[in-house]
């Protein structure tokens, strides 16, 4: 039987403790039979969800104590980079994909004067279709800038609508050989903030779970500024939360007990 969990934090750092000691205690263990890691042993929730009341919180990255010898998951500096990754549209060679590309600059079939006809079936506000930090035009083709979109929607169209989800997955990524972890990141503004709904497929919860949630959590406050609203919360979730088994033995020292001594438990 399938075990899903729920784990409540405050900020960024306590939700990435509170998720390494469940995973110590209650992951299942198994080998990876296809993907990036193929072949190596890990630690996998069968499905959790983490709602964060408090994402802007310093520290946003965690900080593990000096005293048991092992790094941050996350260097401080790495967020610069990350961020862009994230956030526009830039794409580097050899790159199938990043998730700002997906996000800020994704393929558009409409030409931008078909909303004219297509009165059914595309929306018909022509400030969208002809604002060019949404419907982004680059050698003579169309890319849509889906975070400059959900803004201008909620600052314009108001805020009880459920349609404004940034989607990263597409059909076509089951033929890649390393799709994105990253599917979707829905949102909402309730009580005056807007909120964070982020969904990852596989998701790496030693380094990638707290560089992630911290770069969405730097873009969720850029886009409540622009909107006007508050800052709000994330609740985030994921069918494949893992921990690999080369950080094992970090985890354990984070923790204070070892895996086996917590299935001995039960």
């Amino acid at each position: 039987m399938l075990q899903p969990l729920f784990i409540k934090a405050t900020s960024l750092s306590d939700a990435w403790f509170q998720t390494l000691y469940r995973c110590v205690e209650q992951g299942r263990p198994f080998t990876i039979n296809r993907g990036s890691f193929e072949g190596q042993k890990r630690l996998e929730f069968d499905h959790i969800t983490i709602h964060i009341t408090h994402p802007a919180s310093i520290p946003l990255l965690p900080k593990v104590n000096p005293m048991l010898g092992f790094p941050d998951p996350v260097d401080e500096n790495y967020l610069d980079d990350y961020l862009p990754y994230l956030m526009t549209g830039e794409e580097k060679e050899g790159e199938s994909y990043t998730y700002g590309q997906r996000i800020c600059k994704c393929d558009l079939r409409y030409m931008p004067d078909e909303y004219k006809t297509l009165t059914k079936i595309l929306i018909q506000e022509k400030e969208i279709w002809e604002d060019r930090n949404i419907l982004v035009k680059e050698n003579n083709q169309y890319f849509l800038n889906q975070m400059e979109l959900m803004i201008w929607t909620y600052k314009n169209k108001g805020h009880r609508n459920n349609q404004m989800i940034l989607q990263v997955g597409q059909p076509s990524d089951m033929v890649l050989q390393d799709p994105p972890c990253l599917r979707h990141i829905d949102t909402r503004i309730q009580d005056g903030k807007l909120h964070f709904y982020p969904y990852f497929r596989s998701w790496d919860l030693f380094g990638g779970f707290p560089a992630n949630l911290a770069a969405i959590e730097m873009m969720k406050q850029y886009c409540a500024a622009q909107i006007g609203v508050e800052n709000g919360e994330i609740i985030a979730s994921s069918k494949g939360l893992h921990i690999y088994d080369y950080v094992f033995e970090i985890a354990e020292a984070i923790r204070g007990r070892s895996m086996d001594e917590f299935r001995q438990m039960t």
